[in-house]
């Protein structure tokens, strides 16, 4: 049996395990949140470096995408570079294929016309492939990357203004402690503090990050479709009382809960047999599909 362990910056109790067969072979699935500590999650690593056949970083990116340039965060790769054995590997090269495929879900199986569909994507950098995917669909396209980041009130609404303003501003805030735009360890509990409440109001559909979103969000989103990637089974209940329609995820169910994308690079990883930088989108194409891996639908209004 394979065993993959997620090693999370967020917190403790959003951990979960469960035991799936891919393609014939059986995984151990497991997320250890360390509640916000970098240094827990390095000693973490290294605990783990050499005992399991791949690690997952959750709760940090180690690389963020804006058009074809890669920027690098400092706390990312310092947990990268904990393992020294076992690959280790963030999601970020799952996302562009993975989340690519869900907006195609979306049209394709789901039926949604996203042309002229006005969108909220509460954080683009550590999901380029998702937002691309949706403007290239057509849809109205709000990136709230600095209003739900760094609590600044600059919407920005189209995709070259937003690269232009990555590339200017990610070489130096890729040096901050990652906490500084992320909410990890404990924040990820606190009830969500209601603020920007025109973005949430004019989208129909919200996406991105789930924490992100959750942070501001407010107390009603009905008929809202949320696009997002690891929830739990409160998160979803939370979601249902705010009046959300529809929820659909970018990784499957793994008994009752979405993994994040990070667990399910790690897993394919693992099938592949690479190292991470050998793998190539054409690798992670064939390896989804062959697993018919889909996203997860929760209608929840009845």
């Amino acid at each position: 049996m394979k065993k993959i362990v997620s090693v999370s910056l967020g917190s403790s109790t959003r951990d979960h395990r469960a035991v799936v067969n891919l393609l014939s072979e059986d995984f151990d699935i497991s997320r250890e949140g360390v509640d916000g500590k970098l240094d827990a999650a390095i000693a973490k690593v290294r605990e783990l470096d050499g005992k399991v056949d791949a690690i997952g970083l959750g709760g940090i990116d180690v690389y963020l995408y804006a058009g074809s340039k890669r920027y690098a965060l400092r706390d990312g790769l310092r947990l990268l570079e904990a393992a020294k054995i076992t690959p280790a590997v963030d999601g970020s090269g799952l996302k562009n294929t993975l989340e690519r495929n869900a907006v195609r879900f979306m049209q394709d199986e789901l039926k949604i016309n996203l042309r002229g569909k006005k969108v909220l994507m509460v954080s683009a950098l550590d999901r380029f492939g998702m937002a691309q995917a949706l403007v290239d669909a057509g849809a109205d396209v709000l990136f709230g990357d600095f209003i739900f980041a760094l609590d600044l009130d600059k919407p920005v609404r189209g995709l070259h203004e937003f690269e232009e303003l990555a590339e200017k501003y990610l070489p130096d805030a890729c040096k901050l402690p990652f906490q500084f735009f992320y909410p990890t360890g404990k924040k990820q509990e606190k009830p969500p503090e209601p603020k920007y409440p025109q973005y949430y109001e004019e989208a129909e559909i919200i996406a991105g990050d789930f924490h992100f979103m959750r942070q501001f969000m407010p107390d009603r989103l009905d008929g809202k479709i949320v696009l997002t990637n690891t929830v739990t089974p409160e998160n979803l209940e939370e979601l249902r009382m705010r009046g959300v329609k529809t929820l659909i995820t970018t990784t499957p169910d793994f008994q009752g809960r979405s993994f994040g994308t990070n667990v399910v690079e790690a897993a394919l990883l693992a099938l592949l047999g690479k190292k991470w930088a050998d793998v190539t989108s054409d690798d992670y194409e064939r390896l989804l599909h062959e697993l018919n891996l889909r996203p997860r639908v929760v209608e929840l209004q009845r």
